[in-house]
């Protein structure tokens, strides 16, 4: 287990629901990685990351899929794309990665408490 935070410093992450509206490989990364664009919602907008997600997800998959990412990243260039977000996933031993996702439709942009 991780040191433990205060809620203060949780209370800091900016968690929220989002929609994924388009995926595709990212060719330049060194380990496989889909480029997916999320929808979380009016107050955040449309946001792109690269993420190493290619063992469970691709395209069909995820395209319209609802998904959990923190917003409050600065950006980061991952292999040429403009990484805004992160998305979370929990990962298991070999490294492959589940997607968190809401269990029942919800409106994007909600924050996770």
């Amino acid at each position: 287990m991780k040191e433990q935070i205060t809620y203060d410093n949780f209370d800091i992450v900016d968690i929220r629901i989002g929609t994924v509206i388009s995926v595709k490989k990212n060719e330049k990364a060194r380990k496989p990685s889909l480029v997916i664009e999320v929808d979380f919602g009016e107050e955040i907008g449309i946001k792109q990351s690269s993420a190493q997600i290619t063992h469970y997800y691709d395209e069909e998959k995820l395209k319209g899929k609802q998904v959990i990412g923190v917003c409050n990243f600065p950006e980061k260039n991952i292999a040429g794309i403009k990484s805004q977000f992160l998305v979370l996933g929990a990962i298991e031993e070999d490294g492959k990665v589940v997607l968190l996702h809401p269990s029942q439709p919800a409106k994007n942009g909600l924050r996770i408490a």
